[in-house]
């Protein structure tokens, strides 16, 4: 009857074990992510639901938009100083062209470049480089090909009326890089009349219109 008992009494306390709440039981917790969503999973052997994992996703870094430093500036200023030329029976040079400008110059009173032309008449077109800088930056052009020059009378001595657009072609300091044009209009005399003469005159050159920095 004690054997009896003995068995009855591990029996009942096999099945207690057995079926003892699992609450009871040491309970672990994980964190499961998905996409930017997270939740925290407990039991005593906790997994990740389907499509979770336990690998916390790296942030992405977001980058701000970089705002544009291009700008639009306006220029109209008159440059007056001196043209000196070369002249042959057949095309004119202007070997140096010097000047200083005055009205909304953004700075840029100085002015210097070179052109050339081979007129067959009196109005013909005239081929030109030139920058205005204001000793640090520097806008650089060049005349359109539609560019022309005009001269007054059909033998000199006459003035002579240059009038087109520059079209910017970059440049250095805060203006590399520009573009845009420039309308311009000026006049400068001729006085010699024999052909291989070099002479030095006054320029007036009036430069107006819009560009774009970088």
């Amino acid at each position: 009857m004690r054997r009896l008992y003995s068995l009855i009494a591990v029996t009942v306390v096999c099945g207690a074990l057995v079926g003892a709440n699992p609450a009871n039981a040491a309970t672990k917790s994980i964190t499961c992510y998905k996409g930017t969503a997270s939740k925290i999973m407990k039991a005593a052997t906790p997994k990740c639901p389907t499509g979770w994992t336990t690998k916390k996703p790296v942030a992405t870094k977001t980058t701000a938009p970089t705002s544009s430093t291009s700008k639009s500036l306006s220029i109209n200023a008159t440059y007056t100083g001196k043209i000196a030329t070369l002249w042959t029976d057949s095309s004119v040079s202007a070997t140096s062209v010097t000047a200083t400008g005055t009205g909304t110059t953004l700075g840029l009173t100085q002015l210097t470049g070179s052109g050339s032309s081979s007129p067959s008449s009196q109005c013909d077109s005239i081929n030109g480089t030139g920058t205005i800088s204001d000793g640090t930056n520097t806008l650089k052009a060049s005349f359109d090909p539609a560019s022309q020059g005009c001269a007054k009378e059909s033998a000199a001595p006459t003035t002579v009326t240059i009038t087109g657009t520059a079209i910017i072609s970059g440049g250095t300091g805060k203006y590399a890089g520009a573009t845009g044009t420039l309308k311009f209009t000026g006049s400068f005399k001729v006085g010699s009349t024999a052909a291989g003469t070099s002479e030095s005159n006054a320029l007036t050159l009036t430069i107006s219109g819009s560009f774009n920095t970088k």
